[in-house]
Order: structure tokens, then sequence, then C-alpha cells
């Protein structure tokens, strides 16, 4: 059974290489091409904000940018947990969020998409515990919208 394990490991890699898996952040892969190469859009809003400052923290703030980022965010609130006096205890906040990847060289999108999510917030308690539970389903719903994006543009296959 030992030696099941080791030849496992000894010819996985071999596996993986020959269905064309490479890893994002080695020489040439889309980590490596987009990392400190891209110019997202200036936020205009406080959604887009939060997003262009979790992008920047993954893709990396580019003072020469190859790349530009556009997005077209759209969000939303839906009342859950509608109490017999008409109070609402639940919400969720959703986002769908369009983006474009373009190279600058030559104008050509290189890739677009969207991406869609949601999470909620309670607002059970005080004003000021519902008002901290909005802000902060903001900034959560914008750190996974950015995962999101950021993993489909790691998977795009990206030339220089």
């Amino acid at each position: 059974m030992l030696s099941l394990n080791r030849r496992f490991f000894l010819l996985a890699p071999l596996a993986l290489a020959a269905c064309g898996f490479e890893p994002v952040y080695a020489p040439g892969g889309a980590g490596a091409v987009l990392q400190n190469r891209v110019a997202v859009d200036p936020p205009g809003s406080q959604d887009s904000y939060l997003l262009v400052r979790e992008l920047e923290n993954r893709l990396g703030r580019s003072n020469d940018p190859a790349f530009a980022l556009s997005l077209v965010i759209s969000t939303s609130e839906a009342q859950l947990a509608i109490d017999r006096e008409g109070d609402t205890g639940r919400f969720n906040r959703l986002a769908s969020v369009r983006y474009s990847l373009r190279n600058l060289a030559n104008g050509q999108i290189v890739t677009s998409g969207m991406v869609e999510n949601f999470v909620g917030y309670s607002a059970t308690g005080t004003t000021v515990e519902t008002l901290a539970g909005e802000q902060n389903s903001q900034e959560r719903l914008m750190t996974i919208i950015a995962d999101q994006i950021v993993s489909r543009l790691y998977a795009t296959e990206i030339n220089a």
C-alpha cells in the first residue's frame, strides 16, 4: 500500500502536466502576467471604491499598466424575515458586476464576464447595530465579488 501512495505522488505531476495544468504564478501564468499590470477603473461610488480596493489588493496597483479592467456594478437589497408588525428582521444585499479586461497595447478585450453574489445581515438590534451590519455586508460582498473576478481572470489564458 505504501508503494502505491509513493507511485501516486510521483506520477501525479505528470498527469497534471498532461492535462494542461499550469500554476497561476508560474512564469507566463495569468497571475504573473497580471500582477501589478492592471489599471482598474477609478471608483465612483462606495461599492466601486470597496471593489477597486479589493481588486488592487489582489492584483497590485500598476504604475505602468498593460491592461485596463472596467467594471459595471449593480446592487440591490431584498427584505427578508418580515414580522407581523411589518418590521424587517433580515436583509440580503445582492450584487452583479460586469467586467472586461482590455489590452492597452491593441485595445482588444482579453476577457469579459459577469459575477453575482449576495450576503445577508440582521436588522433586529439597535439602529447602530443595523447600520454596522449593513456596512459590514457591503464590504463582505465586494470582497466576495473581487475574489470571483480575480479567480476568473487567473483562469483566462492571457498573452502579455
